[in-house]
């Protein structure tokens, strides 16, 4: 395994003045196939779901098509892994790269540190995939650097999630209570229509739901108090507010359990993806990679390992979070 040193540049990286996209945050960072399109700002967080949902069953409809042979594609005796240090390098370690080198494979695993790397070091082809990013945050590095990478499945990830604080359920939902929410405006944004989603707020209509603000607040019947924090001081943040919305990444690194969230966006547009170059897309080792993530072993190992993470589309295994809200909403009102 190689641990890549934040500080050791690549070799395009002149263009960090990409940071525009850095707001995009990228956990709970998540992606899909040739037919995925980029979402028109008139969608809503449920069409985001809706339209992840129909392109991750079109990538793995087309992947059972093509199952496995148990042979390496002789064109590729090694597949060099790129992924964020963390839970993507140990879903690797834990269950892809044994398929993989069952199947005849040698798996090198690259993890990198941070966000710019990934994409410019398969662009280059110094890795043969990524496994760190959504969909978002692919389309636009790849819109900014001019860079030909396709996204190919999804992977299990750590969602934003809203949490107890000093009220510990839905239906205890109280007029003028405070709700601590991430201060970047990806996560603001993906707070908001959470919040929405809940029925705790009500959002303008056609709005582009990944760039919402509190510009695009119509209602706040709730007079809710949002307290804008770094995305890192939420979890510390719960004894001093109501609710908590956290991001995944930080929940787990806190100590808490996906598992305890209240309520977890229901949208998949931030389950992150893996990508490939647009020429290797039809690979067969690509399609052996998919299947590696998509099978019944990796999807044993993820139950296990990572409870309470959103699951890809395709699996459709997610509880239906949407089912939640009306209850919620109702409970709410009631008090």
């Amino acid at each position: 395994m190689q641990l890549m040193n934040p500080t050791q540049p690549t070799r395009h990286l002149a263009q960090i003045g990409l940071i525009s996209i850095a707001s995009l945050a990228l956990f709970g960072c998540n992606k899909t196939p040739e037919t995925t399109t980029t979402t028109p700002d008139s969608q809503t967080a449920s069409a985001l779901a809706s339209q992840a949902t129909a392109s991750d069953a079109n990538t793995n409809n087309a992947t059972a098509a093509n199952a496995n042979t148990g042979t390496p594609d002789p064109n590729k005796p090694q597949i060099i892994i790129g992924t964020t240090v963390g839970d993507f390098g140990d879903m690797v370690k834990g269950s892809i790269e044994p398929q993989l080198e069952q199947q005849g494979y040698k798996v090198k695993l690259v993890e990198f540190s941070d966000y710019v790397r990934p994409n410019q070091a398969l662009a280059d082809g110094d890795i043969d995939v990524n496994v760190f990013q959504h969909k978002p945050y692919l389309d636009e590095f790849k819109k900014q650097h001019n860079l030909d990478l396709v996204e190919v499945f999804q992977v299990p990830t750590a969602p934003l999630g809203l949490y107890s604080g000093k009220l510990t359920a839905l239906n205890q939902a109280k007029d003028g209570m405070s709700v601590a929410v991430p201060n970047d405006p990806s996560n603001f944004a993906r707070a908001l229509v959470m919040l929405n989603e809940l029925g705790w707020l009500k959002l303008k209509d056609n709005i582009d739901p990944l760039t919402a603000s509190k510009a695009d607040i119509a209602e706040n019947p709730q007079n809710i108090k949002l307290v804008e924090l770094e995305a890192a001081q939420l979890p510390r943040s719960r004894q001093d507010v109501d609710f908590a919305v956290i991001n995944g990444n930080y929940a787990t690194s806190s100590g808490i359990k996906l598992t305890d969230a209240l309520y977890q966006e229901p949208s998949y547009a931030y389950v992150n993806w893996a990508a490939v170059r647009q020429q290797d897309k039809n690979a067969p080792w690509v399609r052996d990679v998919t299947n590696a993530y998509n099978s019944d072993a990796f999807k044993q190992y993820a139950h296990q390992t990572f409870p309470g993470y959103k699951y890809p589309a395709s699996w459709r295994e997610n509880k239906d979070a949407t089912a939640i809200a009306p209850a919620a909403t109702a409970a709410s009102n009631a008090q």
